[in-house]
């Protein structure tokens, strides 16, 4: 069995915020279950690395929860946050301090192809 959990968030648009809770919430869970857990933010869905964002944005409607209070969540879990370098380019370098690495194309090709990780897209 794997060990190692890969969240790519590639295509999860924070303009439609009713799917940004579930990546979150299975990285938390996969953490809080003792296995080793990177979420990538790439893409469109690197805009919730930029500090700011995330705070803005409710996974539903008149919930006290921001998308950013389920990331540091997961970050508090153990999930290891990864932005990729490409998203600095379209969103800056103005980063949330979960934050812990910027990591290029191969890193991620590296990473999901590993066969100890079992990798999920979002």
């Amino acid at each position: 069995m794997a060990d190692k959990l890969l969240i790519i968030m590639v295509n999860t648009d924070p303009t439609n915020p009713s799917e940004l809770g579930a990546p979150f919430f299975q990285a938390t869970v996969a953490a809080a279950m003792e296995f080793e857990v990177e979420l990538i933010l790439t893409g469109r869905a690197g805009e919730l690395a930029k500090k700011g964002v995330a705070e803005k944005l409710f996974v539903q409607e008149g919930s006290g929860k921001s998308v950013y209070d389920f990331m540091k969540d997961a970050h508090e879990a153990g999930v290891v946050f990864k932005v990729c370098t490409p998203t600095l380019d379209l969103w800056g370098n103005d980063l949330i301090p979960e934050i812990s690495e910027t990591v290029g194309g191969a890193y991620v090709i590296s990473e999901a192809m590993d066969d100890d990780t079992v990798t999920f897209t979002y």
